[in-house]
């Protein structure tokens, strides 16, 4: 039977290190999933033990850091001021947008990969987004008011810089009782960003971009597969569209570098090291690793995320196996392994009222995990974002 660490046993394994690095996903960990994007909020006292730990700590997000739904925004919410977190280093350090929006502390940004054609079409995607969401739902849900349609679709389009995502989970809680129009409602979702990558191509825009589907089961032939709806659980709310590369964890090296960079003053993989120029698969990530980085150097990893699904496929007795953060946390564990370090992997509950996504209950981790998975968590969060800053509260003060 899996058996986990208690709080204190993690504490103790990553103050015991000299070098750390603590690689955190953001929405669902830190901040509490909710319907309406917008609506997101971020507690201040994290923010500030965030900063405590300096160049130990980075977030690795497919959400933003810039922009009017960028947690930037809800750090200065959460400060009541434009000012504060600028002065002090309290804005998250990391990577966002899946890997291509890079920040330090104090909000000065890079875009590493990213080139001047993708940032245009990508600030056009929205505009297209909301007129063909228009279209469907006007076909789907005739009795919706204009003014409802309307509300439905400025929660579901969001207007992100460089991962324009449609999220529809305000317009699933419409027909909840119903799961199978939820299900409809997926395919509409689906059909919606792949005419839109039909449409890159029109730009020159070939093999800029690809789906990400949250949470999602794996992929198949190149593209993820979606999870749909049971009487249980909305399955894929969210599907982005993002630049191809953007995989978290070719992030996971790109923070690597420049961990490492700012300890030695050398990038390891060079300075020009992006997740469009990384390798693709987890062994030769790991293999540009061990030759590129000295045991001396690695640090101690610790990977946290909340977007991890496994679900049995009855058509061939296997397991479907996938979750934006599954790819990172992977990699952190076989890290660990093959650098004979104690790297931890922590799991957020993220489920609640609002965002229903499957659960760790004490040993059962149906939906999460299955008896053949690769990946191990050190320890369970069980009660979500609340309960994770108490014990990032707890970590932090070590420092």
């Amino acid at each position: 039977m899996k058996t986990f660490k208690t709080k204190e046993e993690v504490i103790d394994t990553i103050i015991n290190e000299q070098s750390i690095l603590i690689v955190q996903d953001l929405d669902g960990v830190c901040i509490p999933l909710v319907q309406d994007p917008l609506q997101r909020e971020i507690n201040k006292e994290y923010v500030k033990d965030v900063s405590r730990l300096k160049e130990k700590f980075a977030v690795l997000t497919c959400g933003e850091h810039e922009g009017r739904r960028g947690v930037n925004r809800l750090v200065e919410k959460a400060f009541n001021s434009k000012t504060t977190a600028k002065e002090n280093g309290f804005y998250l350090p990391g990577l966002a947008a899946c890997g291509v929006e890079f920040q330090d502390r104090f909000s000065n940004l890079s875009h590493p990969g990213l080139k001047n054609d993708e940032i245009n079409f990508l600030a056009e995607v929205p505009k297209m987004m909301r007129s063909m969401l228009n279209i469907e739902l006007k076909k789907f849900l005739p009795n919706l008011s204009n003014e409802k349609r309307n509300k439905l679709i400025d929660v579901a389009v969001c207007d992100t810089r460089f991962t324009p995502t449609l999220n529809f989970n305000e317009i699933f809680n419409y027909v909840k009782n119903d799961f199978l129009k939820v299900k409809d409602l997926q395919l509409i979702m689906e059909k919606i960003m792949n005419d839109l990558l039909e449409i890159s191509k029109n730009f020159g825009l070939d093999n800029s971009f690809y789906l990400h589907l949250m949470p999602n089961l794996g992929t198949r032939d190149g593209r993820e597969i979606m999870k749909y709806s049971t009487q249980n659980e909305f399955g894929t709310t969210d599907i982005q569209f993002i630049i191809k590369g953007a995989i978290k964890e070719a992030g996971l090296l790109l923070l690597l570098n420049k961990y490492i960079a700012n300890k030695t003053g050398v990038y390891p993989f060079g300075e020009d090291f992006n997740v469009r120029n990384a390798p693709k698969t987890h062994n030769k990530l790991i293999n540009l690793c061990r030759d590129k980085i000295p045991s001396d150097q690695m640090p101690l990893l610790v990977g946290v995320g909340d977007t991890v699904t496994s679900v049995k496929d009855n058509k061939d007795n296997s397991w479907l196996r996938g979750g934006s953060d599954r790819g990172f946390l992977t990699l952190i564990q076989r890290l660990g392994e093959s650098y004979k370090k104690d790297n931890q992997v922590i799991f957020v509950n993220s489920c609640n009222d609002q965002v229903l996504r499957p659960r760790i209950n004490g040993t059962d981790m149906k939906g999460v995990s299955d008896p053949n998975d690769e990946l191990n968590f050190n320890m369970i969060i069980n009660d979500g974002p609340k309960e994770y800053i108490e014990w990032f509260k707890q970590l932090a003060s070590k420092f």
